[in-house]
């Protein structure tokens, strides 16, 4: 007894092969029914999202015959093609068609209306643009829609069977098998990957955290941020831009500066400014809202509209505001980046930015206990050291009254003076300790070039310091190095002195004096060094003075002024 055929069930059909939700009426020998279980067992073998699309690609092709074969995928947010893995071309035709498709014509048609289509003539299609010069002939097509969790995640495209016929209804149903198992083999392999970045992300942001809270450079820390920003989205550059003045409010920032960089073109990148009102990374910036593009709105490099293309600008979200940006770039031509990276790099850059926020305030927690330290010591200098050395000199000078010896009140009275000086020393200290400015490094880096300049000279140097260097900002510095290193090296090499003399002053000016015991001259045999000191003299609105005797030894003047420290006084 037979039975009656079931409803849309082909006559002549030997069998139907149920997979995945689709009905198969194609596998008429046992042969074609073992090529397609292998070939789902091959595309569901493996884990990594790049093999697995290789994998569809090849089974479509040798289930049906098809010389070509290939797998498009654009993201959710991008009007071109992501990726594009394609089979069958040789590398040399490649290379002379140029860049990927775009996804435009009937491929592009496909993501609109996902659904099966096959064609005898790819050409005479209504929305077809036609091939590119050097493009193989392509004629008979077949595309299915590859769907992932409901959604199309690409289009699977196929033309030119071997055998020379069209594409049949049997194609298509045996395709429309593989690219449903295709489809669970894809998520499986999306969710890998997504483990594996946030493995990724996870040690990036160790590395940025330990640099940070290990007391090192934050510079250094931001500096792994764009170098862990090009690793995690396989990007060939990235920068990290911040505003130009970080005190300004956000919303009133006016451009950018890119402060670190990662990839070849990072020395044309650092310090160039981008404006906020022109450019893509000022948008993400101001909207705090990460963006990813087919390319930059703004050249930020001088090559970057030329050389790259898919963008993605990420914001550094920290207390409720963006810090600066993260902008990753590919070389024009590669795909551009998909949602699951810009979800991750989005993540990425609000940890980053929170950490090295958090370590910012570290710094400013250290900061204020330095300072509350200084001015502790600062006030106990001031209420007991000085008090005690000052009552120790009036009671030398109710001493020197009652002696009448000649050596004993000179050596009161040189004690005294010291006892002067040295409560001079400490009031420096005090203000130093109350300005948080640093002398030791001012008188270090003195005491050094007097040092190196007469080591091997058999010249004995006296050097003195008066005032507080730590209030001599660092041109001044500069300058003052400068003058000690000239004065100090005639005096080496064409006074002929057994002594020189260095006077260091910081009063309502800045003044070096530097005085040797040689043999002087008429007229100076430097005057170019000279003439530098006297230019270095006007620069800062000074003035120099070079005083020489022969047979009475060499003077040299320099000063300048320092109106912040006159503004400070005036303040106390």
């Amino acid at each position: 007894m037979s039975r009656a055929p079931r409803p849309g069930a082909r006559p002549g059909g030997t069998g139907q092969l149920e997979q995945h939700g689709l009905t198969v009426d194609t596998c008429r020998t046992r042969g074609q029914l073992g090529e397609l279980v292998q070939a789902l067992l091959d595309v569901t073998s493996g884990l990594e999202l790049d093999d697995t699309l290789d994998r569809v690609v090849e089974a479509a092709m040798r289930l049906t015959g098809a010389r070509y074969g290939a797998l498009g995928v654009r993201s959710a947010h991008a009007t071109q093609l992501s990726q594009f893995v394609h089979r069958g071309i040789d590398p040399s035709a490649v290379a002379n068609i140029g860049g990927l498709p775009r996804g435009r014509g009937v491929l592009g048609l496909m993501f609109d209306e996902p659904v099966p289509l096959r064609l005898d003539d790819l050409g005479q299609h209504p929305s077809s643009v036609g091939l590119p010069p050097g493009h193989p002939t392509m004629r008979t097509f077949l595309g299915v829609p590859v769907r992932v969790r409901g959604g199309v995640f690409g289009i699977l495209y196929l033309s030119e069977k071997a055998s020379g016929a069209t594409f049949t209804e049997d194609d298509e149903i045996i395709v429309q098998a593989l690219t449903s198992a295709a489809g669970v083999a894809i998520d499986n392999a999306r969710i890998h990957d997504q483990a594996q970045a946030r493995r990724s992300r996870l040690e990036a942001l160790q590395d940025v955290s330990t640099e940070l809270l290990g007391g090192n450079d934050p510079g250094r820390a931001i500096q792994l941020v764009a170098d862990r920003a090009c690793e995690l989205t396989d990007a060939d550059q990235s920068f990290v831009a911040v505003p130009s003045d970080p005190d300004v409010p956000p919303d009133q920032v006016d451009e950018l500066v890119i402060t670190v960089a990662s990839g070849p073109e990072s020395g044309h990148a650092l310090g160039r400014r981008i404006p906020v009102n022109r450019s893509s990374s000022g948008e993400v910036f101001r909207t705090r809202l990460p963006n990813s593009s087919d390319h930059l709105e703004y050249d930020a490099f001088g090559s970057a509209v030329k050389d790259f293309g898919p963008a993605m600008i990420t914001p550094l979200r920290a207390v409720g505001t963006a810090t600066g940006v993260l902008v990753a770039l590919r070389r024009r031509g590669r795909p551009t980046f998909d949602t699951d990276q810009l979800a991750l790099m989005t993540s990425f850059a609000d940890q980053a930015a929170l950490a090295l926020r958090v370590a910012a305030a570290q710094r400013e927690k250290q900061e204020l206990t330095l300072l509350a330290d200084r001015d502790r010591i600062a006030r106990d200098l001031h209420d007991h050291v000085i008090q005690r050395l000052f009552a120790a000199g009036l009671s030398l000078h109710g001493t020197l009254r009652r002696t009448e010896a000649p050596e004993v009140r000179a050596r009161i009275d040189s004690t005294i003076d010291e006892l002067q000086a040295i409560i001079g020393d400490i009031r420096t200290v005090i203000f130093d300790l109350h300005s948080g400015a640093s002398e030791s490094e001012n008188l270090g880096r003195l005491r050094r070039a007097v040092a190196d300049l007469t080591a091997d000279s058999g010249l004995v140097a006296d050097v003195r310091f008066h005032g507080p260097l730590g209030a001599v900002r660092p041109d001044l510095a500069d300058h003052a190095e400068a003058v000690v290193r000239e004065a100090v090296s005639n005096a080496v090499r064409h006074s002929s002195a057994d002594t020189v003399a260095v006077m260091v002053t910081v009063d309502d000016q800045l003044t070096v004096e530097v005085e040797d015991d040689g043999s002087g001259v008429d007229t100076p045999s430097a005057p170019s060094g000279l003439a530098n000191l006297a230019a270095r003299a006007r620069e800062v609105d000074g003035t120099f003075e070079f005083d020489s005797t022969v047979g009475s030894g060499t003077r040299v003047r320099w000063s300048a002024p320092l109106p912040e420290r006159r503004a400070a006084e005036a303040q106390d």
